[in-house]
């Protein structure tokens, strides 16, 4: 027993010291090989161009300025003459250098590890330092190397849809090596969504240097993938025109031009705020500005607010009353104004006072007759209905390249349940029939489900159209409903806008083209039961008017085209957002977009 535990130390003893040597000579001489070829090859990564946005006529709405950035050697005394000597240079050669703020940067970049020159100014426009070129480029203890900047031309015309880039944090680092090399990254828009193809690949040069850290020989290069442009369907004309025109009225508004097929000519948002500002960092003068205007610049209203549809729901009603009651939804009701659920005193009004008789479904969505709706919702319950309305668009995704987009809510029995601890009742069933309640959509949402209504079609809203030189198209999905409930809805529309009684027809009726459309005046604020006369929008406190809603496709015969105005605090949806929605269409038909005259009717002047 004794040799036995001899023999076993014995051997302990030799695994230890075979380990040991194989630690000194073998693997030690891997770490010191690799660490003498670090000190004799350098190698750096080479930033990439971000890549450009373009609209669909090849307009530049995100450039690249070209310009220069500064860098000063490392491991000067910053209390040196020497160091001082060179920042006296450089705020004699450019107006507003802050030199108490190079000293800053260049103090905390220091150390003794860092071998590469200290950048200290990110970005030098072309025209500044051209002119003092080769006094910098020769002095030994800077360097000067081209760079870009990101611009947007467009700016706050544009800002909600291609967003800006801003400097990477640590947590952007964290979640993307490239992102720590190009020192930048999308924030919101597109910049943020498509990121990652924008920042292209960076590339590699490994150089073999001396002792005194000089360049003998380039042993690889490897170039960068950049300029991985996209173009989008926007119209940068269309999407000024509509802004300048939503600024001339002070509205604050959102609107969207949509081909029927998804693509996307115009997404505005108002107000707005110019994205050049975040380049480099806004300043808190300007970020306070910006977030204490109580209408919201910095909010993309396209995909991140939601409204209370009002009366654009009641085609969706119809078509899913349709699929789950058949006939039903055929079936005439007798509107006198309001009416009542079972017992109650309550009355669940229309928005006409008088009423409208008998109401067909034709008549209901012309007309825009709330009891006709009431009853039929009443009928299938708010379950069928919400499921319904989840399958044609509302209160889900719509799958648009933004980031972040909201859901909505278009409520069951079981959300309520769940969100507030409380049973569902029949009368918010009846609410929820035209749009209000706990009802909340987005814009884009609604602009989706016109394009439906207007084809049968479920597309994917989108803006690119080409994405580093390949096509994209959205993804279209039929929906099936009873094509004879259907035309009886788009007839609907159509009478809204070219019928006399339509709510619409003031403003759409004399239109060089034919439209079908919708209105919607979505209350923000109850009206108590014992109110006889309703106010008028206009004697109501600004945020407590309604907003007003239109949405509409056209020609009427051969859809190609969505206009979706929400205006908010607006009022009625015929009288304010039809008149802006009437102006783009004409501009649309003035520049070419429904190709010869459909209708024999005079163009009105749109400016």
């Amino acid at each position: 027993m004794r040799y036995k535990l001899i023999i076993l130390l014995m051997v302990a003893i030799w695994v230890i010291l075979i380990n040991r040597l194989y630690q000194i000579s073998i693997k030690s001489n891997y770490y010191y090989e690799r660490l003498a070829k670090e000190n004799v090859e350098q190698s750096s990564k080479i930033k990439p161009t971000r890549g450009e946005i373009l609209d669909r006529n090849g307009k530049l709405l995100a450039s690249n300025k070209i310009g220069f950035s500064l860098a000063i050697k490392p491991h000067m005394k910053v209390e040196s003459k020497e160091f001082e000597d060179v920042l006296a240079l450089i705020k004699n050669s450019f107006n507003n250098i802050d030199s108490q703020l190079l000293k800053k940067v260049y103090k905390k970049k220091n150390s003794p590890y860092n071998h590469k020159f200290i950048q200290v100014i990110d970005f030098i426009p072309y025209d500044d330092m051209i002119r003092v070129y080769p006094i910098l480029s020769l002095n030994k203890d800077i360097t000067v190397e081209a760079t870009t900047k990101r611009y947007y031309p467009y700016g706050k015309y544009l800002a909600h849809v291609i967003g800006y880039i801003g400097k990477a944090n640590q947590k952007d680092i964290e979640k993307d090596e490239i992102v720590k090399i190009v020192g930048k990254v999308g924030r919101v828009g597109l910049e943020r969504y498509y990121n990652k193809v924008l920042q292209g690949i960076p590339g590699e040069r490994v150089v073999k240097v001396n002792a005194y850290n000089k360049e003998l020989d380039l042993i690889k290069y490897i170039p960068p993938k950049g300029n991985r442009d996209i173009q989008l369907s926007i119209d940068a004309d269309l999407q000024k025109f509509i802004y300048d025109t939503l600024v001339d009225e002070n509205r604050s508004a959102v609107v969207i031009v949509m081909k029927t097929s998804g693509e996307i000519l115009a997404a505005v948002s108002t107000p707005s705020y110019d994205p050049n500002l975040f380049v480099d960092g806004i300043s808190s003068k300007e970020w306070k500005k910006i977030r204490n205007n109580l209408e919201h610049p910095f909010t993309n209203k396209l995909v991140h607010a939601l409204y209370p549809p009002g009366s654009t729901i009641k085609m969706g009603d119809a078509l899913v009353i349709s699929k789950v009651a058949g006939d039903y939804v055929l079936k005439p009701e007798y509107c006198r104004g309001y009416m009542r659920i079972g017992n109650s005193k309550h009355k669940f009004r229309c928005w006409s006072h008088w009423g409208h008789g008998s109401v067909d479904l034709r008549k209901a969505i012309r007309e825009s007759c709330d009891v006709f709706f009431y009853n039929k919702a009443l009928y299938i319950g708010i379950d069928k209905l919400s499921h319904g309305l989840n399958e044609i668009g509302l209160g889900v995704r719509t799958g648009v390249d933004l980031p972040r987009e909201y859901k909505g809510v278009v409520p069951t029995k079981e959300w309520k349940k769940r969100r507030y601890k409380q049973p569902w009742y029949k009368g918010e069933t009846v609410i929820a029939a035209i749009g209000q309640g706990y009802t909340n959509i987005t814009v884009m949402q609604l602009a989706r489900y016109t394009a439906f209504l207007a084809t049968g079609n479920m597309v994917t809203p989108h803006f690119a159209t080409v994405i580093n030189g390949k096509s994209y198209e959205g993804e279209v999905k039929k929906v099936k409903f009873d094509p004879t409930i259907f035309n009886i809805v788009r007839n609907g529309m159509y009478d809204v806008c070219n019928n006399r009684r339509g709510t619409a027809y003031r403003a759409m009726h004399n239109l060089p083209i034919v439209v079908a459309g919708k209105t919607g005046t979505a209350q923000v604020t109850s009206i108590p039961q014992d109110v006889k006369r309703r106010a008028h929008e206009s004697e109501l406190a600004y945020f407590h008017r309604s907003h007003a809603w239109f949405t509409s496709y056209a020609p009427f015969n051969n859809p190609k085209y969505v206009v979706t105005v929400l205006v908010e605090h607006g009022g009625h949806g015929g009288s304010t957002s039809g008149p802006i929605a009437a102006k783009i269409y004409r501009w649309l038909y003035q520049k070419g977009y429904f190709g010869e005259m459909i209708m024999p009717r005079l163009l009105k002047e749109i400016y």
